[in-house]
């Protein structure tokens, strides 16, 4: 499926795709991008059902807060699916705490909806241990120890081999639009030398 929608926005000259080799993704990877789109499920669930959610745990006039919420899981599953994947996740995590806080001030027993926040409480809580372990895992996947850096000392630059690459452009012929480059370099050159002569 990847190659094939890589070979429709390919342009002209350029080399077809065949097939894709292996993902680079990791465990982690794959579960920070299974939490980015939830949260943006969630988020989106959020927006568009902010009454349903409220009168299901009894929290009639909060519909602005749980919208609230909603554009804010939006904004943890954008980053979430980033390069920024670890931010994304910590945000989360602490999104998750602010969840908890709020549930917690609807679980009261004079509640008549109470075992809707107890599920939804816990709920928040199994996805709150799966966003640490994600985040964790992330961090640790995609951090590097403190004062090292990486060693390219043994790349060339050349895929094929620094032997392979020379000679290679013997046949290189000049573009004519290119032809005049030399020219107006000269010129341009020459320009500061002559004003000096004239002072």
């Amino acid at each position: 499926m990847t190659a094939h929608i890589s070979n429709i926005a390919r342009s002209k000259g350029d080399p077809k795709v065949i097939r894709s080799g292996p993902s680079s993704m990791g465990a982690a990877d794959r579960l920070a991008k299974a939490l980015g789109w939830f949260s943006i499920g969630l988020g989106l669930t959020e927006l568009l059902a902010a009454g349903r959610i409220a009168n299901a745990l009894n929290m009639q006039g909060k519909e602005s807060l749980v919208r609230a919420y909603g554009v804010r899981e939006l904004g943890h599953g954008i980053v979430s699916l980033s390069p920024d994947k670890h931010l994304g996740l910590w945000s989360r995590v602490a999104g998750d705490g602010l969840d908890i806080a709020t549930l917690m001030t609807a679980f009261r027993h004079d509640n008549p909806k109470r075992d809707n926040v107890g599920i939804a409480l816990a709920a928040v809580l199994g996805v709150t241990v799966l966003d640490v372990i994600g985040a964790q895992a992330v961090s640790a996947r995609h951090s590097r120890p403190q004062g090292r850096h990486r060693s390219y000392r043994d790349r060339s630059g050349f895929p094929q081999g620094l032997q392979s690459a020379r000679g290679g452009a013997r046949d290189f012929q000049t573009p004519a639009d290119m032809r005049a480059a030399a020219p107006l370099a000269a010129v341009s050159d020459r320009a500061p030398q002559e004003r000096a002569r004239a002072h």
